[in-house]
């Protein structure tokens, strides 16, 4: 009716329309002044893996130029670079994910030489201010350079002159500016003859992805050493749970393990090892060809899979049968334990949130982000303001949800026959080790991430030709953001120190 009316509008108005003359062509927009960029550098020092390190920070913007050669979008980045660091020093590039999200997670939970101290056991959430933030002696700062990254729309970058945000909001524009910015700093420093390697996490691994192929493939030749994907997010139908995408419903199904037993709903008294690996095995061998039978499966077929999902979920069975063996994560969410009155985290299912509607079909938002978040924009910002003299004229963005609501998802080019598909950079992946056969790849996993399962990361990882030699899978008892839980925390920092000497092993079970 709509579209209808607004038809009927511009009928009407034809006739006073051709009456009046014609309006000259709107004149171009002049470009917005470009500013020098800003450098903030600071010395400073600290303890790492047992070796006191004097570094400098470089903290500030890189301008990058549009298809005109004129500068067209501005990447504001953090660098950690070691005093006497050579021309061979390790250096690794950090990136978060979102879209939208800017490297705070990974620079301040994981990998910087400060942290956020939230609550490890997922008991509390962080309040209000005043925060806690300490030294970070895991940090790799002993081993490599750190280069944490925040993308177009987010921290501080953005596009400048001529260029828009949304031209960087998709997989060309993207890879592109993160390519031509490694470019760039290992040509300012000197380090095109050093180790390099990515650190991504969430989509930051599809980019990882998509960016390491565009380095091996583009016109400047640069191979990387090694990737660190923290929850990956290589094919999307794996990790999106929505109704009639029967391949989520089986990569979903050990994380709902995983995270009633974590709740004492399921698998009490049985190792963790031994429940998940029976999880995996019914959701492969059993679950999968029964959703694909659908209404054609016999009364005894029915009863039998009903009865192992009630036993690996911790659901009640009535709630299955009237899902239609079919329950989707947000759902498990809020149903897991309804009868407490609390909501399961999406990013980590160990946390809980007490909801107002209790009745409510999903959880009405994700207790393991906002329990938090809070407490990592607030020390980022006095962390940037105090510790490394930053002084910008414009907010740090933590999160953009414009980057994330505005997301171009097409892998062609813009006018090219595209059809919508889930997002799948898997055979990017494959490109990218088999051009460049020194390119080792870590995949780190937590057992309670309800958004990036870690059974879709062992299915993704066994297909597409990634060679699998060169993998090395670790598991973590916490959930996206596995390093809030302080064990999980150490044993990454850990394996990831193991991955950069080359001797890690591949943890998937048989």
């Amino acid at each position: 009716m709509r579209t209808l009316l607004a038809a009927l509008m511009v009928m009407t108005a034809l006739p006073a329309l051709a009456d009046t003359p014609a309006e000259e062509p709107a004149k171009e927009a002049e470009a917005r002044p470009v500013p020098d960029p800003v450098m903030f550098t600071s010395k400073h020092t600290g303890t790492f893996g047992g070796a006191k390190i004097a570094y400098t920070v470089e903290a500030g913007e890189t301008y990058l130029d549009g298809e005109d050669d004129k500068p067209a979008a501005s990447l504001f980045t953090i660098s950690y670079v070691a005093d006497k660091a050579g021309s061979d020093r390790p250096v690794t590039f950090v990136f978060n994910g979102g879209p939208g999200s800017a490297s705070v997670w990974l620079h301040m939970g994981l990998l910087g030489p400060k942290r956020v101290v939230v609550a490890s056991e997922a008991d509390a959430d962080d309040g209000a201010a005043p925060y806690r933030m300490v030294d970070n002696p895991e940090s790799l700062l002993d081993v490599t350079d750190l280069v944490f990254i925040d993308p177009v729309g987010t921290g501080f970058s953005r596009a400048i002159g001529e260029g828009k945000d949304k031209d960087y909001w998709n997989e060309a524009g993207d890879g592109g500016s993160i390519s031509d910015f490694i470019r760039i700093w290992i040509t300012r420093h000197k380090r095109w003859n050093a180790p390099k390697y990515i650190v991504g996490e969430s989509f930051g691994t599809t980019r990882a992805a998509y960016v390491a192929k565009q380095l091996t493939t583009g016109d400047v030749d640069i191979a990387l050493n090694g990737l660190v994907l923290i929850s990956q997010a290589l094919d999307y139908e794996g990790s999106t749970s929505v109704h009639d995408n029967v391949y989520s419903y089986v990569t979903y199904l050990p994380s709902m393990a995983a995270a009633a037993q974590y709740h004492g709903k399921a698998g009490q008294g049985i190792p963790q090892a031994e429940f998940l690996a029976a999880a995996r095995a019914f959701a492969r061998d059993e679950y999968g060809p029964a959703l694909w039978k659908g209404d054609r499966l016999s009364e005894a077929e029915r009863a039998h899979i009903l009865d192992r999902l009630v036993y690996f979920t911790g659901l009640d069975a009535d709630y299955i049968e009237t899902s239609n063996l079919r329950v989707l994560m947000p759902r498990f969410q809020k149903e897991l334990l309804r009868d407490q009155g609390v909501a399961l985290g999406r990013l980590d299912g160990r946390y809980l949130g007490d909801e107002a509607d209790d009745i409510a079909e999903t959880p009405v938002a994700d207790v393991s982000s906002y329990a938090v978040g809070s407490a990592y924009s607030a020390l980022m910002n006095q962390y940037l303001a105090t510790d490394l003299a930053v002084d910008m004229d414009r907010p740090y963005m933590v999160s953009s949800d414009a980057a994330g609501e505005q997301w171009d998802f097409r892998d062609v080019p813009e006018g090219e026959f595209w059809e919508p598909h889930y997002l799948n950079v898997g055979r990017q992946l494959t490109t990218a080790m088999r051009r460049n056969t020194g390119l080792n790849v870590m995949v780190a996993n937590g057992y309670y991430d309800m958004i990036c399962p870690f059974f879709d990361a062992e299915i993704t990882f066994a297909r597409y030709g990634i060679p699998q030699d060169r993998v090395a899978m670790t598991y973590y008892q916490g959930g996206h953001m596995m390093y809030l839980n302080e064990g999980a925390r150490l044993a990454l920092m850990s394996d990831i120190r193991t991955f950069y000497a080359g001797q890690l092993q591949d943890a998937r079970p048989d």
